[in-house]
Protein backbone atom coordinates (compact mmCIF):
# COMPACT_ATOMS: atom_id res chain seq x y z
CA UNK A 1 0.00 0.00 0.00
CA UNK A 2 1.35 3.40 -0.82
CA UNK A 3 1.61 6.24 1.33
CA UNK A 4 -0.95 8.93 1.20
CA UNK A 5 0.82 12.21 -0.56
CA UNK A 6 1.46 14.45 2.53
CA UNK A 7 -0.97 18.13 2.34
CA UNK A 8 1.21 21.23 1.22
CA UNK A 9 -0.40 23.20 4.22
CA UNK A 10 -0.54 23.08 8.13
CA UNK A 11 -3.92 22.50 9.57
CA UNK A 12 -5.26 25.00 12.35
CA UNK A 13 -8.37 23.81 13.35
CA UNK A 14 -9.83 23.73 17.01
CA UNK A 15 -10.66 20.15 17.30
CA UNK A 16 -9.86 17.27 19.48
CA UNK A 17 -6.04 17.40 19.75
CA UNK A 18 -4.39 14.18 18.95
CA UNK A 19 -0.82 14.12 19.10
CA UNK A 20 1.56 11.16 17.05
CA UNK A 21 5.16 10.54 17.36
CA UNK A 22 7.31 9.55 14.52
CA UNK A 23 8.08 9.94 11.47
CA UNK A 24 7.39 6.12 10.32
CA UNK A 25 5.25 5.06 7.25
CA UNK A 26 2.41 3.71 9.67
CA UNK A 27 2.61 7.11 11.40
CA UNK A 28 2.17 8.98 8.24
CA UNK A 29 -0.45 6.70 6.90
CA UNK A 30 -2.44 7.65 10.28
CA UNK A 31 -1.59 11.33 10.08
CA UNK A 32 -3.39 11.10 6.58
CA UNK A 33 -6.49 9.61 7.92
CA UNK A 34 -6.76 11.54 11.32
CA UNK A 35 -5.88 15.00 9.25
CA UNK A 36 -9.08 14.37 6.88
CA UNK A 37 -11.64 14.43 10.13
CA UNK A 38 -12.45 17.92 10.73
CA UNK A 39 -13.20 17.28 14.08
CA UNK A 40 -9.98 16.44 14.79
CA UNK A 41 -6.45 18.36 15.19
CA UNK A 42 -3.46 16.89 14.32
CA UNK A 43 -0.11 17.22 15.10
CA UNK A 44 2.68 14.61 14.50
CA UNK A 45 6.54 15.32 15.94
CA UNK A 46 9.66 14.15 14.27
CA UNK A 47 12.31 13.62 15.86
CA UNK A 48 14.68 15.14 13.56
CA UNK A 49 17.36 12.77 12.80
CA UNK A 50 16.74 12.72 9.16
CA UNK A 51 17.62 15.66 6.66
CA UNK A 52 14.94 15.81 4.43
CA UNK A 53 11.90 13.65 6.47
CA UNK A 54 8.53 12.65 4.32
CA UNK A 55 6.67 15.31 6.08
CA UNK A 56 2.82 13.95 6.94
CA UNK A 57 -0.38 15.59 6.95
CA UNK A 58 -1.26 17.80 9.68
CA UNK A 59 0.89 20.21 11.72
CA UNK A 60 4.34 18.92 11.89
CA UNK A 61 6.98 19.70 15.06
CA UNK A 62 10.17 18.91 14.84
CA UNK A 63 12.81 17.96 17.79
CA UNK A 64 12.99 16.77 20.74
CA UNK A 65 10.64 17.52 23.53
CA UNK A 66 13.84 17.77 26.96
CA UNK A 67 12.23 14.24 27.92
CA UNK A 68 9.28 12.96 29.94
CA UNK A 69 8.67 16.18 31.46
CA UNK A 70 9.19 18.26 28.74
CA UNK A 71 6.78 16.15 26.89
CA UNK A 72 4.12 16.19 29.69
CA UNK A 73 4.53 20.62 29.67
CA UNK A 74 3.69 20.07 26.08
CA UNK A 75 0.51 17.82 26.58
CA UNK A 76 -0.60 20.25 29.32
CA UNK A 77 0.13 23.22 26.99
CA UNK A 78 -1.18 22.04 23.74
CA UNK A 79 -4.03 20.59 25.49
CA UNK A 80 -3.37 17.24 24.01
CA UNK A 81 -6.63 14.77 24.01
CA UNK A 82 -4.83 11.73 23.20
CA UNK A 83 -0.89 10.50 22.44
CA UNK A 84 -0.02 8.09 20.02
CA UNK A 85 3.67 6.92 19.87
CA UNK A 86 4.16 5.47 16.29
CA UNK A 87 7.63 6.02 16.48
CA UNK A 88 10.23 3.45 14.85
CA UNK A 89 10.62 -0.31 16.73
CA UNK A 90 14.17 1.06 18.26
CA UNK A 91 13.33 3.91 19.37
CA UNK A 92 12.67 2.94 22.53
CA UNK A 93 14.12 6.28 24.67
CA UNK A 94 10.78 7.90 23.33
CA UNK A 95 8.53 5.44 23.70
CA UNK A 96 9.50 4.93 27.75
CA UNK A 97 9.39 9.05 27.66
CA UNK A 98 5.95 8.94 26.20
CA UNK A 99 4.68 6.29 29.06
CA UNK A 100 5.53 8.39 31.87
CA UNK A 101 4.36 12.18 30.28
CA UNK A 102 0.96 10.28 29.83
CA UNK A 103 0.60 9.09 32.92
CA UNK A 104 1.68 12.20 34.55
CA UNK A 105 -0.96 14.23 32.46
CA UNK A 106 -3.53 12.02 32.51
CA UNK A 107 -3.69 11.28 28.59
CA UNK A 108 -4.37 7.79 26.93
CA UNK A 109 -1.48 6.65 25.16
CA UNK A 110 -1.34 3.88 22.50
CA UNK A 111 1.62 2.51 21.07
CA UNK A 112 1.35 1.49 16.99
CA UNK A 113 3.84 -0.87 16.52
CA UNK A 114 4.15 -2.91 13.45
CA UNK A 115 4.54 -6.61 14.19
CA UNK A 116 8.44 -7.66 13.89
CA UNK A 117 9.40 -10.47 10.87
CA UNK A 118 9.22 -14.28 11.37
CA UNK A 119 11.66 -16.41 9.47
CA UNK A 120 10.36 -18.62 7.16
CA UNK A 121 11.51 -22.16 5.74
CA UNK A 122 14.83 -21.57 4.20
CA UNK A 123 16.26 -18.54 5.94
CA UNK A 124 19.48 -18.60 8.11
CA UNK A 125 18.74 -16.20 10.80
CA UNK A 126 21.00 -15.30 13.79
CA UNK A 127 19.33 -13.36 17.00
CA UNK A 128 21.09 -10.75 19.02
CA UNK A 129 20.69 -8.55 21.56
CA UNK A 130 22.41 -5.53 19.92
CA UNK A 131 24.64 -4.24 17.25
CA UNK A 132 27.48 -4.94 19.51
CA UNK A 133 26.62 -8.25 19.57
CA UNK A 134 25.77 -8.72 16.00
CA UNK A 135 29.13 -7.09 15.44
CA UNK A 136 30.69 -10.03 17.20
CA UNK A 137 28.76 -13.06 15.20
CA UNK A 138 30.03 -11.13 11.84
CA UNK A 139 33.97 -12.94 11.99
CA UNK A 140 32.16 -16.55 11.60
CA UNK A 141 30.07 -16.00 9.35
CA UNK A 142 31.36 -14.01 6.75
CA UNK A 143 33.58 -10.99 5.02
CA UNK A 144 31.43 -8.76 3.07
CA UNK A 145 28.55 -7.20 4.91
CA UNK A 146 25.54 -5.75 3.61
CA UNK A 147 24.87 -3.50 6.89
CA UNK A 148 21.68 -2.13 7.20
CA UNK A 149 20.99 -0.96 10.69
CA UNK A 150 20.99 2.56 9.76
CA UNK A 151 23.73 4.89 9.97
CA UNK A 152 23.24 5.12 13.69
CA UNK A 153 25.34 2.57 16.07
CA UNK A 154 28.08 2.13 13.47
CA UNK A 155 30.73 2.35 16.12
CA UNK A 156 30.06 -1.03 17.25
CA UNK A 157 31.21 -2.20 14.13
CA UNK A 158 34.58 0.34 13.86
CA UNK A 159 36.65 -2.49 14.93
CA UNK A 160 36.25 -4.81 12.65
CA UNK A 161 39.23 -4.71 10.06
CA UNK A 162 38.84 -7.96 7.89
CA UNK A 163 34.92 -6.94 6.94
CA UNK A 164 34.25 -4.95 4.14
CA UNK A 165 31.25 -3.20 4.73
CA UNK A 166 27.89 -1.81 2.65
CA UNK A 167 26.13 0.73 4.79
CA UNK A 168 23.12 1.42 3.47
CA UNK A 169 21.02 4.71 5.61
CA UNK A 170 19.19 7.78 4.44
CA UNK A 171 21.60 10.05 5.48
CA UNK A 172 25.53 9.90 5.69
CA UNK A 173 26.99 7.99 8.78
CA UNK A 174 29.35 9.90 10.71
CA UNK A 175 32.60 8.10 12.76
CA UNK A 176 33.20 6.18 14.17
CA UNK A 177 32.45 3.42 11.66
CA UNK A 178 33.71 0.68 10.25
CA UNK A 179 37.46 1.52 8.52
CA UNK A 180 36.51 -0.30 5.18
CA UNK A 181 33.30 0.73 4.08
CA UNK A 182 31.39 1.93 1.30
CA UNK A 183 28.11 3.98 1.89
CA UNK A 184 24.84 3.57 0.00
CA UNK A 185 22.60 6.54 0.56
CA UNK A 186 19.10 5.01 -0.63
CA UNK A 187 15.58 5.14 1.36
CA UNK A 188 12.65 2.20 0.51
CA UNK A 189 10.91 0.51 -0.26
CA UNK A 190 12.96 -2.03 -2.18
CA UNK A 191 12.61 -4.72 -4.29
CA UNK A 192 13.42 -8.45 -3.90
CA UNK A 193 15.05 -8.13 -7.62
CA UNK A 194 16.63 -4.90 -6.83
CA UNK A 195 18.23 -6.24 -3.48
CA UNK A 196 19.00 -9.49 -5.08
CA UNK A 197 21.41 -7.37 -7.92
CA UNK A 198 23.03 -5.38 -5.09
CA UNK A 199 23.67 -8.67 -3.14
CA UNK A 200 25.40 -9.89 -6.29
CA UNK A 201 27.08 -6.77 -7.72
CA UNK A 202 28.99 -6.67 -3.98
CA UNK A 203 29.64 -10.09 -3.29
CA UNK A 204 27.37 -9.97 -0.05
CA UNK A 205 27.96 -13.19 2.11
CA UNK A 206 26.34 -12.21 5.01
CA UNK A 207 23.11 -9.28 6.04
CA UNK A 208 22.93 -7.26 9.31
CA UNK A 209 19.79 -6.27 9.83
CA UNK A 210 17.40 -4.51 12.23
CA UNK A 211 13.95 -6.18 13.24
CA UNK A 212 12.44 -3.43 12.29
CA UNK A 213 9.04 -5.29 10.28
CA UNK A 214 7.33 -3.48 7.85
CA UNK A 215 7.02 -4.09 3.83
CA UNK A 216 9.21 -1.05 2.97
CA UNK A 217 12.74 -3.19 4.09
CA UNK A 218 11.48 -7.00 3.96
CA UNK A 219 12.92 -7.67 0.48
CA UNK A 220 16.46 -8.13 1.57
CA UNK A 221 15.32 -10.99 3.68
CA UNK A 222 14.36 -12.89 0.78
CA UNK A 223 16.84 -11.90 -1.56
CA UNK A 224 19.23 -12.90 1.19
CA UNK A 225 16.89 -16.38 1.82
CA UNK A 226 16.73 -16.82 -2.15
CA UNK A 227 20.55 -16.49 -2.14
CA UNK A 228 21.38 -18.77 1.02
CA UNK A 229 23.01 -16.12 3.08
CA UNK A 230 23.21 -15.98 6.82
CA UNK A 231 20.74 -13.08 8.70
CA UNK A 232 21.66 -11.20 12.09
CA UNK A 233 18.64 -9.71 13.27
CA UNK A 234 18.93 -7.35 15.79
CA UNK A 235 16.08 -7.63 18.38
CA UNK A 236 14.12 -5.17 19.28
CA UNK A 237 14.51 -3.66 22.69
CA UNK A 238 11.90 -3.83 25.61
CA UNK A 239 8.82 -1.48 25.56
CA UNK A 240 6.84 -0.05 28.45
CA UNK A 241 4.31 -2.33 29.74
CA UNK A 242 0.65 -2.19 30.29
CA UNK A 243 0.00 0.44 26.80
CA UNK A 244 -2.36 -1.01 24.64
CA UNK A 245 -0.59 -1.69 21.19
CA UNK A 246 -2.03 -1.54 17.49
CA UNK A 247 -0.62 -3.45 14.71
CA UNK A 248 -1.38 -1.36 11.95
CA UNK A 249 -2.92 2.44 11.18
CA UNK A 250 -6.66 1.22 10.81
CA UNK A 251 -6.80 -0.54 14.22
CA UNK A 252 -5.21 2.97 16.00
CA UNK A 253 -7.96 4.84 14.21
CA UNK A 254 -10.60 2.13 16.25
CA UNK A 255 -8.91 2.82 19.16
CA UNK A 256 -9.33 6.80 18.65
CA UNK A 257 -12.57 6.76 17.88
CA UNK A 258 -13.33 5.09 20.95
CA UNK A 259 -11.32 6.65 23.15
CA UNK A 260 -12.43 10.24 22.37
CA UNK A 261 -15.82 8.97 21.54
Amino acid sequence: MNDPEPEAITRTGRGRHVLILGGTTEARRLAAGLAADPALRVTSSLAGRVAQPRLPAGEVRIGGFGGPEGLARWLREHEVDALIDATHPFADTISFNAARAAAEVHVPLLALRRPGWVPGAGDRWHSAASQAEAAELLPALGERVFLTTGRMGLAAFAHLTEQWFLVRSVDAPEAPHPPRMEVLLDRGPFTVEGEATLLRRHRIDVLVTKDSGGQATAAKLTAARDAGLPVVVVRRPPVPQGIPVAPDPTAATSWLRQTLG
